[in-house]
């Protein structure tokens, strides 16, 4: 099958290890797009409504987070934020860049923040939505998320709690994201990341207090009102602890802003990256 058949399987690079997967688009200054933790996910399927209309200004570069999609999956190796993060700074280093802006999305959120505090030189600006990364009792969302058991019925169940309308959600699309999760090694490397009790996940991936407060970085941070997976009250802190944050919050939106929102959510995103 060939590379536009399958467009989530782009270039792979050795980033800080780690053969990594990854998609780019367009020309221009770098910016990084970190996925969620969905299952299944892959760069290419959270970002495919984005990097179109990122790629007409800058260089964008979407990779699978080691754990996850096409991305080797050493043995055992124990993927934690500190591995994530030095993927991405890997990631950097091995395509030649010494500063990028980076996107996260939800578990995405927490890396890029992990990213900026550690190597704040090597971020140029900072988006986050729906974003880990801050305390907050685990919700019944993203449990059932990070327990999913690979079947058509409950993929459904899971996008249905993503989206606020729920009309985006066709069994087509359930299908095809039941057959994404269940690619040969995939689940299992799925299930052993996140294993119940979940959430000591949820806290093993804040950065504390006084280390975001210290971030220098313009930063946006994007939430949907009705987003059941992540609470709305952990960008509402993020927001308070960023100096330089902004906070837009999309109404009629749950978790997938990307995709519900993706026009304004474009527009917003790439307003912020070019100002």
């Amino acid at each position: 099958m060939s590379q536009t058949q399958r467009p989530e399987i782009g270039a792979t690079i050795d980033a800080g290890g780690i053969k990594t997967n990854y998609i780019e688009a367009g020309q221009g200054p770098a910016v990084v797009l970190v996925h969620g933790s969905g299952p299944g996910v892959t760069g290419y399927a959270n970002w495919r409504l984005t990097m179109p209309v990122l790629a007409e200004q800058f260089r964008v570069v979407a990779p699978d987070m080691v754990g996850f999609g096409y991305t080797e999956r050493p043995s055992g190796l124990r993927c934690d934020i500190d591995v994530w993060a030095d993927q991405v700074v890997g990631l950097l280093d091995a395509l030649g860049l010494e500063r990028a802006s980076v996107v996260g999305n939800s578990f995405g959120g927490a890396i890029a923040l992990r990213v900026a505090a550690r190597h704040p030189e090597r971020v140029h600006k900072l988006a986050l939505m729906g974003s880990v990364g801050v305390p907050f009792p685990l919700t019944e969302g993203l449990d059932a998320v990070w327990g999913y058991e690979p079947s058509v019925g409950n993929m459904r169940r899971i996008m249905d709690l993503f989206a606020y309308d729920r009309s985006l959600i066709s069994d087509e699309l359930a299908e095809v994201r039941y057959r994404a999760s269940t690619e040969p090694g995939f689940q299992e490397s799925y299930a052993a990341l996140f294993p119940a009790p979940r959430q000591r996940w949820v806290d093993a991936m804040v950065t504390p207090d006084e280390q975001i407060r210290a971030l220098p970085h313009e930063t946006l941070v994007v939430h949907g009102r009705e987003d059941r997976i992540i609470p709305l009250d952990t960008s509402l802190r993020l927001a308070e602890l960023i100096d330089a944050a902004q906070l837009h919050v999309f109404g009629h939106c749950g978790h997938w802003t990307q995709i519900e929102w993706s026009a304004a959510f474009n527009r917003l995103l790439a307003g912020f990256l070019g100002d």
